[in-house]
C-alpha cells in the first residue's frame, strides 16, 4: 500500500475507501463493525485510518436500542402508518449496523419511569429512542437518564434532551407557499392541536399568512377533536355553518385530515380543487387514491428514523456530546386536490 501524504485537508470517509479501494459504504461498515465485510479487508480498512488519523466511530454492533413509542405514535401506528414508516426506517439502519431494536409502548408515567429503570441497568442497552414524545410530563424522567437518549419525531423546549424531526414549520410553510402561488389568500389551517411538532406546523403556515395584507390567521385556525376524517368534517361543518365558504383552500396538518376535508367539503356540495382546494402534510401512500389525488408535503418518514439510530452511534461517539437539535427537510408533490382559485381562472 502506497504511503498518502498528509495534509491539512480533512481526511474524510470517501479519501479512506478511495485509498483501500473500496467503496465508502464498504468503509463504514468495517469502520462501524457491521456484518458483511471480510475480517482481513476490515483490519485492512481499519489500519488505514490508524495510519491517516482518521477518527474510528464506536461501534455498537451486538448492542440493543429500546425504541419507547408514545400513545399519540401507538394511535397513529393503527391509523395512518406515520409511525410505521419511521420504525421500518429504523429497522432497516439497525440491520446495517448490526444491533437489535426493543420496542416498547408506553402509555403512561409509570410505565415510562419503569421502562427507563430497567434499561438503565442493563449492560446490553445503548440508548433510547422516545418515539413521538414531547409532553412536559413524559420528558421530566428522561433528563436524569444515565444512557444517550434521543426524542424521535419530537423535540425538547429546554435542549436538555437532543432531538430528530422533520423541519414542520418550513413542511407548513411550503405547503402555504404553493397555495399562494395559486392565488390562494384565505387559507385556512386544520388541525388537532397540542403536541410541540403540530405548533411548529402552525408557525409554518402563519409566517406566510401574515404577509398577505388585510388577512388575521387568528380567524383561519380550525380545531378538530381528532385525527381522523370524521373529526375533520365534523370541525369544517362547524366552522362553514349555514353560509359559503369564507376561504379559497384549506392546509391539514396531516393527510388523515385532509382526507377527511376532500369529503367535508364534497357532502357540503362543494368541489375539490374547483372551489376549494386541500394539501395535506405528510406523504402517506394512500392519498394518491384520494379522489382527486391529495397534494401533500412529503415528510422524510423512513430517513427520520434511520438518521435516529446513526444520531444515537454519535452520541455514544462523543464524550463532550452537546444536545442538538436536527430537522429534515420535506419536499411538496403538487396533484390534483390543489388548483387556482376559481375566480383567477
Amino acid at each position: 500500500m502506497n504511503a498518502m501524504k498528509k495534509t491539512s485537508k480533512r481526511f474524510r470517509l470517501s479519501d479512506l475507501a478511495r485509498y483501500c479501494g473500496v467503496s465508502p459504504s464498504t468503509a463504514s461498515r468495517a469502520l462501524s463493525g457491521t456484518p458483511g465485510v471480510r475480517p482481513e479487508l476490515r483490519e485492512k480498512i481499519l489500519e488505514a485510518a490508524r495510519s491517516q488519523n482518521y477518527h474510528v466511530p464506536t461501534s455498537i454492533a451486538g448492542y440493543k436500542v429500546i425504541v419507547a413509542a408514545s400513545a399519540s405514535a401507538m394511535i397513529d401506528y393503527q391509523r395512518n402508518q406515520f409511525t410505521a414508516f419511521v420504525l421500518e426506517g429504523m429497522r432497516e439502519r439497525s440491520e446495517v449496523l448490526g444491533l437489535t431494536l426493543v420496542t416498547r409502548a408506553i402509555s403512561d408515567l409509570q410505565e415510562e419511569r419503569r421502562m427507563l429503570e430497567e434499561a438503565a441497568e442493563d449492560d446490553e442497552i445503548a440508548g433510547v429512542l422516545m418515539l413521538t414524545i414531547d409532553e412536559d410530563e413524559m420528558l421530566a424522567p428522561t433528563r436524569s437518564f444515565p444512557k444517550p437518549i434521543l426524542l424521535v419525531n419530537g423535540d425538547d423546549p429546554l435542549m436538555e434532551l437532543s432531538s430528530i424531526a422533520p423541519h414542520n414549520r418550513a413542511a407548513a410553510a411550503l405547503a402555504t407557499r404553493y397555495l399562494k402561488s395559486l392565488g390562494h389568500e384565505r387559507i385556512l389551517f386544520l388541525a388537532r392541536h397540542g403536541r410541540r411538532t403540530i405548533l411548529r406546523r402552525l408557525e409554518g403556515w402563519r409566517d406566510e399568512i401574515e404577509t398577505i395584507p388585510g388577512i388575521d390567521w387568528k380567524d383561519l385556525v380550525v380545531d378538530a377533536a381528532d385525527w381522523t376524517p370524521d373529526a375533520a368534517i365534523e370541525a369544517l361543518r362547524r366552522y362553514i355553518g349555514d353560509g359559503p365558504p369564507a376561504f379559497t383552500a384549506v392546509l391539514c396538518a396531516g393527510d388523515s385530515l385532509a382526507a377527511g376535508a376532500i369529503l367535508g367539503l364534497r357532502s357540503f356540495g362543494l368541489s375539490v380543487p374547483d372551489d376549494v382546494s386541500v394539501v395535506g402534510i405528510d406523504g402517506l401512500p394512500q392519498s394518491d387514491f384520494l379522489d382527486p389525488p391529495l397534494t401533500s408535503v412529503q415528510i422524510p418518514m423512513r430517513e427520520v428514523g434511520s438518521a435516529a439510530l446513526d444520531m444515537l452511534r454519535d452520541h455514544l461517539d462523543n464524550e463532550t456530546w452537546l444536545p442538538r437539535r436536527i430537522e429534515l427537510s420535506c419536499t411538496l408533490s403538487a396533484r390534483g386536490s390543489a388548483a387556482a382559485p376559481r375566480k383567477q381562472r
